[in-house]
């Protein structure tokens, strides 16, 4: 779709495995003194994916290629961004550096977990968001979005959730939660009000859903008259679709970061707004050198 957006053609190429699992790439073009751009989603077989594109990158770069620029719609290993417990890893700083060994020029990414993962980059990183294709959504498909609060499933939220809301002139509340571990919650306190309001809950990813799950029957419970989810990357493993199934969600709206036509058919929730068109302005602009942060607050046509 990107490539459809800005008129291109997809490039050539062959990727096969060898009898030992390791990855062999074949560029089909001739790519001396090209800009390339190489798109690699973090989702289905996540190791294998990453290191096909850390191969393409590097054959491009063996090939002549003048530019090459990494495009994630959606990044990979996002969430390991920080030590968060005695020896774990911060795998996407390795991730990182990788990048940078295979000698990719630039990194484009899609609403990346935490925005200073930008500093675990020693070359140029354009993050661009998806709020503006979300608040369009909203004003385009609720017709009492007047009548809505904005909410933020944690605290790390608070700053895209409280930008979502005044850019709407709409109320904001979060969610302060204790986890126990990763993917487990265990006590959410509600920071604001939706009675009688409609609930937005607003976040960059949702992956076994048992967060957003719990946080709307929180919103329910505290009187919230309906209540919506839209999240950049829906990744929606394990339970997920159970329950999602389960919850008193009107719609979980998702943008289409991650392919989720197999989710669809499991999901009658689950809907699909498109952001191709942002990362194929932040590709133009940058191949043409014009500035990304338009792309901030406007959704190109």
């Amino acid at each position: 779709m990107i490539a459809d957006r800005l008129g291109l053609e997809l490039g050539t190429m062959v990727t096969e495995k060898f009898s030992n699992q390791e990855t062999c790439v074949e560029i089909g073009e001739t790519l001396c003194g090209e800009d390339v751009y190489v798109v690699q989603c973090g989702c289905g077989e996540t190791n294998d994916n990453l290191m096909e594109l850390l191969i393409m990158i590097n054959a491009c770069k063996v090939a002549s290629a003048s530019r090459v620029t990494a495009v994630f719609p959606c990044f990979l290993y996002a969430r390991q961004d920080r030590k968060d417990k005695s020896r774990a890893p911060i795998s996407a700083k390795l991730v990182a550096n990788k990048l940078s060994v295979a000698v990719a020029d630039h990194i484009i990414a899609m609403d990346l977990h935490a925005s200073q993962m930008q500093g675990f980059f020693d070359i140029p990183v354009d993050n661009v968001y998806a709020e503006a294709a979300v608040l369009e959504w909203i004003r385009e498909n609720l017709s009492e979005w007047r009548n809505c609060t904005v909410v933020s499933p944690d605290a790390g939220g608070a700053k895209r959730v409280t930008s979502a809301a005044d850019q709407m002139n709409v109320d904001f509340a979060l969610i302060h939660k204790e986890q126990k571990k990763a993917s487990e919650v265990d006590r959410m306190v509600l920071v604001g009000d939706v009675k009688d309001r409609v609930a937005v809950l607003v976040d960059d990813m949702a992956d076994t859903c048992g967060t957003i799950c719990h946080t709307a029957d929180k919103h329910l419970s505290a009187g919230a008259t309906t209540v919506y989810a839209i999240l950049t990357h829906g990744i929606f493993s394990g339970p997920a679709i159970s329950r999602v199934n389960n919850t008193c969600f009107q719609a979980v709206v998702v943008t289409n970061t991650i392919p989720q036509e197999d989710k669809m058919k499991h999901c009658s929730k689950i809907e699909v707004t498109d952001i191709s068109m942002i990362l194929a302005e932040a590709i133009r602009r940058t191949h043409n050198g014009e500035s990304v942060s338009y792309l901030f607050s406007h959704v190109p046509l």
